[in-house]
């Protein structure tokens, strides 16, 4: 089996401060528990965190040519992430949210649309996604992505072998054509709670689940935060508890489960116990700010995945 992960979609930076209860209408300055900045989005997440869990990760993606894009590339590589096929659109700024995080875990974000969201299709994408093993697409909604291209890039990765998993970020009703369009190519679809019921109108998330495959997809997992995530794969159908942590930030955990169902597949895991070490990897992010949190290597989240609590189920 070929080895190595390629993530195409999002790329942001994302800027997270905690707490922030309160904003102040007057111009004062206060004392906070913490600031943190990390390349984040759909593509860049799942990149940097698998990477951080000892995979070998490209990134098929756009940043602008300012200091941001400059700050995200040097961070990703510094990470070990392969950033060859990251693209530097010239004159246009880098995707950036500010992330208010309270001391009760809300999380208001502050979003600035820039070159993040134009990831494209190019001849060496191409030849990236049918050399990895692993092809984890982000990009729906992507302008430069929707109406075939991102279609093609899962395609030519599937056909090459690849094992092919697929993501949501705040999708519009129109993201139904574009899912029903990718996931006869996708082996293992990893949408949040709130995005399967608003895509498939089920509230059922096994029923959501079973719409999905419908559409094509081979398995499917949807994450449901705190209470944990709904697996419909390989002849298993079940729900998997969250761990019972205090969490500081989620803003990258669905992410995070990606990458850490990733991992485990990468190190021949089976796919139930990949979600598994997903919810535990999630846990872990959770536990500290932005998109790496208190993750540290493989080995430390196989770990906490034995010795966390998991919550009950209700």
């Amino acid at each position: 089996m070929k080895n190595g992960l390629a993530c195409i979609g999002l790329t942001t930076l994302d800027v997270v401060a905690r707490a922030i209860d309160v904003l102040p209408k007057e111009e004062v300055t206060g004392l906070i528990e913490g600031i943190a900045c990390a390349p984040a989005g759909t593509a860049a997440a799942p990149a940097l965190l698998a990477a951080r869990l000892g995979v070998s990760s490209r990134l098929i993606s756009a940043v602008g040519d300012d200091l941001i894009g400059r700050f995200i590339l040097t961070a990703l590589a510094d990470a070990g992430v392969d950033v060859t096929d990251l693209e530097v659109l010239p004159g246009l700024p880098s995707s950036t949210t500010l992330l208010a995080v309270s001391s009760s875990g809300v999380r208001p974000g502050f979003h600035a649309l820039g070159a993040g969201m134009l990831a494209r299709v190019t001849p060496r994408a191409l030849e990236t996604a049918a050399a990895v093993g692993f092809l984890h697409y982000g990009g729906v909604g992507g302008p430069k992505l929707d109406g075939g291209e991102g279609e093609a890039i899962v395609r030519a990765a599937s056909r090459a072998g690849a094992i092919v998993t697929c993501d949501l970020i705040a999708p519009q009703l129109s993201a139904i054509d574009e899912v029903k369009r990718l996931l006869p190519h996708v082996d293992y679809f990893l949408p949040s709670a709130a995005e399967a019921v608003f895509l498939t109108g089920q509230e059922d998330l096994f029923a959501a689940a079973e719409t999905f495959r419908s559409w094509g997809a081979k398995g499917c997992v949807i994450k449901n935060g705190g209470r944990g995530s709904v697996v419909v794969l390989d002849g298993v159908s079940t729900t998997l508890p969250a761990h019972a942590i205090t969490p500081v930030d989620t803003t990258s955990c669905g992410d995070s489960y990606c990458a850490g169902f990733i991992a485990a597949l990468s190190r021949g895991w089976t796919p139930l116990d990949a979600a598994r070490f997903g919810t535990a990897t999630a846990a872990l992010v959770a536990q500290g700010l932005a998109t790496l949190g208190k993750l540290e290597s493989f080995e430390a989240t196989e770990a906490a995945m034995r010795q966390m609590t998991l919550r009950e189920m209700v």
